[in-house]
């Protein structure tokens, strides 16, 4: 019995999985046919937080932050393979310093503070990966905002899941 409560929720994970990585390779098409920057609002972030709320398993919210940039290069282009490396340092570190802090801490805190220390290996990877001159491409206050709003809704939802 024990093998097929395993069987099932891998087979939930994959699904929901494929499901989160589809849409992050749609995130590039729908940004050209509308001409809205959405990169600005992190997407592939949010992604990551909603595997985070829909799984239970930290382990999975390290695969999904592996393989949505490195499957949304493969496929859209987008990221660039520099970029990418970035991003899937940036999304690891969100998922394993949420899992850590999350012991301890309250929600809110956990998530608020490993997205910040995500941006900050993001960035400094950047600064050694991909050349320093565009360092920063989104204004500091929309990326803020972005770690605000993501991390408030996370919040907010687990909460309402834990109930």
């Amino acid at each position: 019995m024990n093998t097929m409560v395993k069987t099932r929720a891998i087979g939930r994970y994959a699904i929901m999985d494929a499901a989160l990585i589809a849409a992050a390779c749609l995130i590039p098409a729908v940004s050209h046919l509308t001409a809205l920057p959405l990169y600005m609002l992190n997407p592939m972030l949010a992604l990551l937080l909603a595997g985070m709320l829909l799984g239970k398993d930290w382990r999975n919210a390290l695969v999904l932050a592996v393989l949505m940039p490195a499957v949304n290069c493969l496929v859209a282009g987008m990221p660039t393979a520099a970029k990418m490396v970035c991003m899937v340092a940036e999304l690891a570190t969100v998922a394993g310093l949420f899992h850590l802090l999350s012991r301890r801490w309250a929600v809110l805190p956990s998530v608020l503070v490993s997205i910040l220390a995500a941006k900050v290996v993001y960035y400094a990877l950047k600064a050694v990966v991909i050349a320093p001159a565009v360092l920063i491409g989104t204004a500091w206050w929309m990326q803020l905002g972005a770690v605000v709003l993501w991390g408030g809704v996370f919040a907010a939802l687990n909460v309402r899941r834990e109930r």
